[in-house]
């Protein structure tokens, strides 16, 4: 009789990203429909100068996933999350809401009282990740249009400002 070996859950490792991270992310958002595209250069030049707010998701030293985020120099309380993509070919469960968790999480040990995103109302993934994160931490969530979408060319979406808070760590 032959036994089978059990299979495991494949981990991802959370890091800080570096700037040689840019072309792997540029390819990921490129590979993420309703993402909008942004140059590797502008991925490089970000991952050099706000590595402290984002987070890469690594598979045996693969990107799978990133979050890019930044405290706002305005108010430097407040943790505002850019841009998130994972590869779902990975198949690592809640690799999105794990990702966006550690970076906000690790944003409010570091003092940020506030967690802010703009999300379109299709989205209804990263809407779910937000309602989790929220009752996690037990915070409100208000909500306004930051962007109407009368800014942008084309057929652009409101840009609705998500913002969580007030939040403690512990």
């Amino acid at each position: 009789m032959t036994t089978q070996p059990l299979l495991t859950e494949t981990e991802a490792v959370f890091r800080a990203p570096v700037p040689e991270d840019g072309p792997a992310v540029w390819k990921l958002v490129e590979n993420t429909p309703g993402l909008d595209s942004n140059s590797i250069y502008y991925y490089t030049l970000w991952f050099r100068d706000f590595a402290d707010g984002s987070l890469i998701a690594t598979v045996d030293g693969e990107v799978v996933g990133f979050l890019t985020g930044y405290r706002r120099p305005d108010e430097p309380e407040t943790y505002f999350v850019w841009q998130t993509a994972v590869n779902p070919r990975h198949g690592i469960p809640f690799l999105g809401v794990k990702l966006f968790q550690a970076a906000a999480d690790q944003q409010v040990a570091q003092g940020a009282r506030y967690v802010e995103a703009t999300v379109s109302a299709e989205n209804k993934a990263i809407l779910m990740v937000l309602k989790q994160f929220a009752k996690k931490h037990s915070a409100r969530i208000e909500t306004r249009v930051l962007f109407p979408s009368s800014l942008f060319p084309d057929s652009h979406h409101d840009e609705v400002l998500y913002r969580i808070g007030p939040l403690t760590a512990g």
